[in-house]
């Protein structure tokens, strides 16, 4: 019995490194490399650690690690939905969902169960933690995208507005941390014409 349950978390670890090879359209500090799904969910959870204390309510910290980590596993399977590709997320539920169940399902019941549940939690948006998670989900690439000259709006052509719907979901886990990317991140690449100014900010 324990040589099956050992078989499966190995092929679950063994499945889940094609997650590196997953492409993202967020840009490395140093302008030119993207980074990839594995990259984003390491230095997401790392932030997560980092800035807990700024979470609208408090938080199990290492609840958020988990869903970071395990959240975007389901693109190796549906590949990366572009934050602003309309298209693209018209499908993304479905996709997502259909490759949570092939892939978590790897693993044991019990913890395809478990990993399952909080990327299901992660989805719902509906607890602390999942608010928070997605708050660091929503601030990693902003602040890429700050730190690399906006590049990755300017080659989408980014709206405002699009950034503003996006992050509604960002205030409702971090506030303190939406609003100073909303100045640090945000404000200085519209006036740069990095964003495409199309809606004021109301503060």
């Amino acid at each position: 019995m324990q040589q099956e349950r050992l078989e499966k978390q190995f092929a679950f670890a063994l499945e889940i490194d094609k997650e590196k090879r997953i492409g993202r359209q967020t840009y490395c500090t140093d302008g030119d490399t993207l980074e990839n799904d594995a990259e984003h969910a390491w230095h997401a959870a790392l932030m997560a650690i980092l800035f807990s204390e700024y979470a609208n309510e408090p938080v199990d910290v290492l609840k958020v690690v988990k869903m970071l980590l395990i959240h975007d596993i389901v693109e190796i399977d549906a590949g990366d939905t572009y934050a602003y590709d309309e298209a693209g997320l018209s499908t993304q539920a479905e996709r997502e969902m259909k490759a949570a169940e092939r892939i978590y399902h790897i693993l044991p019941a019990d913890q395809a169960q478990e990993l399952m549940a909080l990327w299901q939690e992660f989805e719902a948006l509906e607890t602390p933690e999942a608010k928070y998670a997605k708050a660091m989900d929503n601030l990693q690439p902003a602040m890429l995208n700050a730190a690399t000259n906006g590049r990755a709006w300017k080659e989408h052509e980014v709206k405002l507005s699009k950034i503003l719907k996006r992050n509604q979901t960002t205030a409702e886990g971090a506030g303190v941390l939406w609003q100073y990317g909303l100045e640090r991140f945000v404000k200085p690449h519209v006036e740069l014409g990095n964003i495409q100014d199309d809606v004021s900010i109301e503060n």
